[in-house]
């Protein structure tokens, strides 16, 4: 019976606290995590953490160095570039946590429907997500975008979109095997609803796969919409994001190169540290990892 019950733990994803110290037992897991809440934490109270108002003018201090009272600068307007970058972030945040929630749920949905159907409905439904992911996802979103604006609600739906294949990929494979395992098809045989095998077994026990490639997501969101901004075809002024903070930190690299500088930074930070969070969620949570 121990062999039994210690093979049942093995297999069930892990949860809560039980997380939280496989976490911290993982060095490197556990500075991304942390770097991530730094980044989330300050952008979300911008208006508290940040040194100035996004607005103030300082014309006596245009492209300013690094300085105790402006530690990233200040831009071609005299304003604290930490301040931007702050404020900056919610725009690029906001928009990854949107694409997140829209790739997460139509590929979900898309995953889970081609698993559960098999045959043809199947066949098509993936062969239509490998036709997508055999495309540049930048390419194709630039292309998107010059057609169908810039605006915020287009960069959401547009990357949204283009993310959902890979997902619907990861959500069918795990799906799949829980529906192949031995307590699906006890459950199946004594007559347990469907519904409730799905809300109480297959839902939760693939959900780690899922919280996974929504930290990647996020990374991947950050990073296209950073890229589409640089050309000018991302989040339009005066709206502001890292990426366009980069595109005109580029444009006057000549006068002041920390401009570019620690808007890139914090781009490439964000991202590694969300690729490093997604892959190391992925082993822990996911029993097959384990």
């Amino acid at each position: 019976m121990t062999a039994v019950a210690e093979r049942l733990s093995a297999s069930r994803p892990l949860r809560g606290a039980r997380v939280v110290r496989e976490l911290v037992r993982r060095p490197s897991v556990a500075l991304a995590a942390l770097v991530v809440l730094v980044i989330v934490v300050g952008v979300v109270f911008a208006p508290v953490v940040a040194p100035y108002s996004p607005d103030t003018f300082d014309f006596a201090h245009l492209f300013a160095a690094p300085s105790w009272a402006h530690p990233f600068g200040t831009d071609e307007l005299g304003r604290d570039l930490l301040t931007r970058v702050l404020y900056g972030g919610r725009t690029s945040l906001s928009i990854a946590a949107f694409v997140v929630l829209l790739a997460m749920t139509g590929g979900a949905i898309w995953g889970f429907v081609g698993a559960y159907a098999r045959g043809w409905a199947d066949e098509l439904l993936m062969r239509l997500a490998d036709v997508t992911l055999g495309m540049p996802v930048i390419l194709v979103a630039l292309v998107l975008v010059a057609a169908f604006g810039s605006s915020t609600l287009s960069l959401v739906l547009i990357l949204g979109i283009l993310f959902m294949p890979a997902t619907a990929r990861l959500a069918r494979a795990a799906l799949l095997s829980e529906l192949e395992a031995d307590y699906y098809l006890a459950a199946i045989s004594v007559g347990t609803p469907p519904w409730q095998i799905a809300l109480r077994e297959l839902l939760p026990n693939t959900a780690p796969v899922l919280i996974a490639r929504a930290s990647v997501v996020a990374a991947e969101a950050i990073f296209v919409e950073a890229s589409l901004s640089f050309v000018g075809l991302g989040v339009q002024p005066p709206a502001a994001s890292w990426g366009t903070l980069l595109q005109k930190g580029y444009s006057n690299l000549y006068k002041s190169y920390w401009y570019p500088f620690f808007p890139g930074i914090v781009i490439l930070v964000a991202v590694l540290a969300l690729n490093t969070l997604g892959d190391h969620l992925q082993r822990i949570l996911d029993p097959a990892k384990r």
